[in-house]
């Protein structure tokens, strides 16, 4: 069961906001989501938050400055995921560009799994830094930044997920998640933490004379590099509060304006979409899915190259590889989609027969690691409960990967189930929406029985019902082009959603498209209007109740307005 909420809306804040020159449609959009004044939707660079608020990053850019200074050798230890690949390549950018002897370096998941792990410093070492920087990573890696002491390497952690009980002794850390830091956006991605160290960098280097004009140095434009900010800010969904959405926004704008960096511009092309149209949308289901394919299929390294390279034919030749591994990942998906589909049914009983099963956990020894999170998102969505889904490892290890709903936080759940059964999970971590877990194969069934039961204490039931939040109905005059273009132009994302509509229609026509997708044509009052929904699970009736995004349909050239539908309920003529 789905049930409808509109979005409350202040008629009084509304209309402030049209008084002070925002559109009708967008003042009621933004008086939803609890914006009071225009100012909130200011996003020059000025309105950033100030480099020198976020905690430790002046100590980082101490370290940094000096080893710069010593000529020392710098190694990026990255995650392998788009926010871990975008933070590489703004940190390998920015880093040369301010004269230091860098490298990275991405641990391959399957052989070395997450984080800096002592195998991880082993492998660095053999690069004999003097410094390690994690971006991205870090925040757990006790053990590993321990190896790194023994063998007389410095670490930087920058990193943006929580911390646990103890923390790692390094250097120093940069984290706005870190208990003692009163940063005021807790949620900026690996990508805005590094970013941030690097402004951070960058004054003290000022404050050194690094650039004066006897050095010969030139001061780098740290804005160039906000196109890949905005990139993995989006991919990795984190919340998009003010800061984020400043940092989205500025990188949008540079995209839009064709100031983008050779590899982010090959990509578009390889997705067939036109950066003078980029839209938020677009990085988080266009380009960053196609970065992600290098770290779920094959190496990272593929997407930091191309992201860091300014060669234009190189960057081609690596984003159509991208592209090429996208598709096959694709492939992948579908196939381990049936294969749970097959299972889900055992799930449904399972929840219908006892409240204990809100939380499913899913296996299969056919299953690919590189993919389990997109398998995990497609149960949660089906199922509406929190998800894992777990592939074989190695040494008689299984890896999941789990996405959760409103109202239940995956890490601290998966917390309660280690402090409940110790030694059951070998390792762990994540977020509030998405977590990781590696156990061995012979504790699947107990694990899977215990984060049931960790699940039903902690989801209330009032959040096992899905609700959609819509913005209500959108008036017939507003269905236009036009408007899909100036909701397109605007920055939603996790925390600041995109506009979602509900409305009634006659449906006068139907068909499927390659035997999952439904094409629609509806009228709602003398307006006829194009519609699809992928992925659909039923079709409607008659007349229909549908919850819709206002999107453009480009086909052949014409540009026409199109319902992108999320849910429908079929209504009785």
């Amino acid at each position: 069961m789905t049930r409808f909420l509109s979005r409350p809306v202040s008629q009084r804040v509304q209309w402030q906001l049209e008084q002070q020159g925002l559109h009708p449609l967008l003042a009621r959009l933004y008086a939803a989501r609890g914006i009071r004044a225009r100012s909130e939707l200011d996003y020059d660079l000025a309105s950033l938050l100030a480099p020198a608020s976020l905690t430790h990053a002046a100590e980082a850019a101490v370290l940094l400055a000096d080893a710069i200074a010593a000529n020392a050798r710098i190694l990026i230890v990255a995650d392998y995921d788009c926010d871990g690949a975008t933070a590489c390549a703004v940190g390998m950018r920015a880093l040369r560009a301010f004269g230091a002897c860098v490298d990275y370096l991405v641990p391959n998941r399957f052989t070395y799994g997450y984080g800096l792990s002592p195998d991880i410093v082993d492998l660095a070492a053999t690069r004999q830094p003097n410094l390690i920087v994690t971006v991205d990573n870090g925040i757990a890696s006790v053990d590993g930044v321990a190896r790194a002491r023994q063998l007389g390497i410095a670490t930087l952690i920058t990193d943006h997920h929580l911390p646990g009980d103890e923390l790692p002794a390094a250097d120093c850390i940069v984290n706005p998640n870190l208990a003692h830091c009163d940063f005021p956006s807790k949620h900026l991605a690996g990508v805005g933490v590094i970013f941030y160290v690097m402004l951070a960098l960058r004054a003290e280097l000022r404050a050194r004379n690094w650039f004066a004009e006897s050095s010969g140095r030139g001061e780098p434009r740290l804005a160039t590099l906000l196109d890949l900010v905005a990139l993995g800010t989006v991919a990795d969904v984190v919340r998009l509060d003010h800061n984020n959405r400043v940092l989205v926004s500025q990188g949008l704008q540079r995209i839009r304006a064709g100031r983008l960096t050779p590899g982010l511009r090959a990509i578009f092309r390889a997705a067939g979409r036109n950066p003078a149209q980029a839209s938020a949308f677009d990085l988080g289901f266009m380009i960053g899915p196609r970065v992600n394919a290098a770290g779920r299929l094959a190496d990272m390294s593929l997407g930091i190259e191309c992201l860091i390279t300014d060669d234009e034919g190189r960057a081609l030749n690596i984003a159509q590889q991208l592209d090429a591994l996208n598709r096959q990942r694709r492939e992948i998906e579908s196939g381990m989609q049936e294969q749970a589909l097959i299972q889900l049914p055992a799930a449904t009983a399972a929840l219908d027969a006892s409240p204990a099963a809100a939380g499913v956990a899913l296996f299969d020894t056919d299953w690919h690691q590189g993919v389990v999170g997109i398998v995990a998102a497609r149960i949660k969505e089906k199922l509406h409960r929190p998800a894992f889904a777990f592939a074989r490892g190695e040494g008689g290890e299984i890896k999941g990967s789990g996405r959760s709903i409103s109202g239940l936080h995956l890490r601290d759940a998966l917390d309660l189930v280690a402090k409940r059964a110790p030694g059951l999970l070998l390792r762990f971590g994540g977020h509030a929406m998405a977590a990781g877990v590696t156990l061995r194969e012979i504790d699947f069934a107990r694990f899977q029985e215990l984060f049931a039961q960790v699940v039903d204490e902690l989801l209330a039931p009032a959040d096992r019902t899905r609700t959609l939040e819509t913005d209500g109905s959108l008036e017939s005059g507003y269905l236009s082009i036009a408007t899909a273009r100036l909701l397109e132009a605007e920055v939603w994302g996790q925390g600041f959603p995109a506009p979602l509509f509900e409305d009634e229609f006659i449906v006068e026509s139907q068909r499927i498209l390659k035997d999952k997708h439904l094409k629609l044509r509806l009228r709602k009052g003398a307006q006829r209007l194009d519609a699809i929904q992928f992925n659909f699970d039923q079709a409607p009736g008659a007349t229909m109740r549908a919850a819709y995004r206002l999107a453009i349909n480009d086909f052949n050239g014409v540009q026409t307005p199109q319902l992108m539908i999320e849910h429908i309920e079929s209504r009785s003529v």
